[in-house]
């Protein structure tokens, strides 16, 4: 067994891990961390970026850039072009990123789960019964960054972002073992919800990309994005931006969580447990009458 073996199976056992990972002051280190990542000293940025490498496993071998000079430079890196190509189906609802497949399936009227046994609601998690309207019975898949993948997502379709809510929260470690300890932790921490409205069919879909510890960092490029998404409160943005299937929307200051909500009649295409990238296929587009698919009354929201 490595060294990093040793120390990585001894840090992930669950009583310690929760310990180190939750039952800290979680927004002092997140903010904390935030401050040091951006530190561009050669020692200090080294030093971080080799911890961060060790302990992540980290790939760089799509990246743009292969030295950075903070250590969220290597967090929020971009890639070569063509790196991640969306699947071409006009069918299919892509990955917006690169990720581990957490829960997924179908949601049970308002109910769905973070891991197997842990329920939560959609309304809970949007803040807004009517909002979570269309997507009863329909389903999701819960998309989970790990600290070493690529940090950016992508359009999973071509579409119109017709709003941004934001929802102020904790910063609760999103790894497995929290996921099974905090009921309803997707509901508590701080989370941004996308409302895109498909071109191909007018169909609704959600993106709701949830903070975590040592992340709160969501910055989406319809907005400003010298900002972060916190600064300024909850709130709801009207939008009106196009974006097409592939295109970057936004990254996170480190790894976390992406949730994607289709309304019944999308299939799935995605496995839990397998580890996708962006541009993978997640859903397939239900067969519907155009005439009838384009019409936004049908989904319990006007434009």
């Amino acid at each position: 067994m490595t060294v990093r073996a040793a120390i990585t199976r001894f840090l992930m056992q669950e009583n310690l891990n929760f310990l180190l990972t939750n039952r800290l002051p979680r927004r002092f280190a997140t903010t904390l961390m935030g401050r040091i990542s951006r530190i561009e000293q050669p020692l200090v940025a080294r030093a971080s970026i080799a911890a961060w490498r060790f302990f992540s496993d980290v790939d760089l071998t799509d990246a743009a850039e292969s030295r950075y000079r903070s250590l969220h430079a290597g967090f929020t890196r971009a890639l070569r072009p063509g790196a991640r190509v969306a699947d071409p189906d006009p069918a299919i609802v892509a990955s917006p990123c690169d990720a581990i497949v957490g829960a997924c399936g179908r949601i049970e009227g308002d109910m769905l789960l973070q891991v197997k046994g842990s329920p939560y609601t959609l309304t809970e998690l949007l803040g807004d019964a009517v909002l979570a309207a269309p997507y009863r019975d329909g389903s999701y898949v819960t998309l989970r960054l790990t600290a070493g993948m690529y940090h950016r997502f992508h359009a999973p379709h071509d579409a119109v972002v017709e709003e941004i809510r934001y929802l102020s929260g904790d910063t609760w470690n999103v790894n497995p073992i929290a996921l099974k300890r905090v009921e309803r932790l997707f509901c508590r921490n701080e989370r941004a919800v996308l409302r895109l409205r498909l071109r191909q069919g007018g169909w609704p879909l959600l993106l709701v990309p949830v903070a975590a510890i040592l992340v709160a960092g969501i910055r989406l490029h319809c907005l400003d994005t010298e900002k972060l998404l916190r600064e300024g409160g909850p709130r709801r943005i009207p939008c009106a931006v196009s974006v097409v299937k592939g295109a970057e929307m936004g990254w996170f200051e480190h790894g976390s969580t992406i949730l994607l909500f289709a309304p019944k009649g999308f299939a799935l295409c995605a496995t839990e447990g397998t580890q996708i990238r962006a541009g993978t296929a997640l859903m397939r587009l239900p067969v519907r009458d155009e005439g009838v698919a384009g019409r936004q009354g049908d989904f319990g929201f006007g434009g």
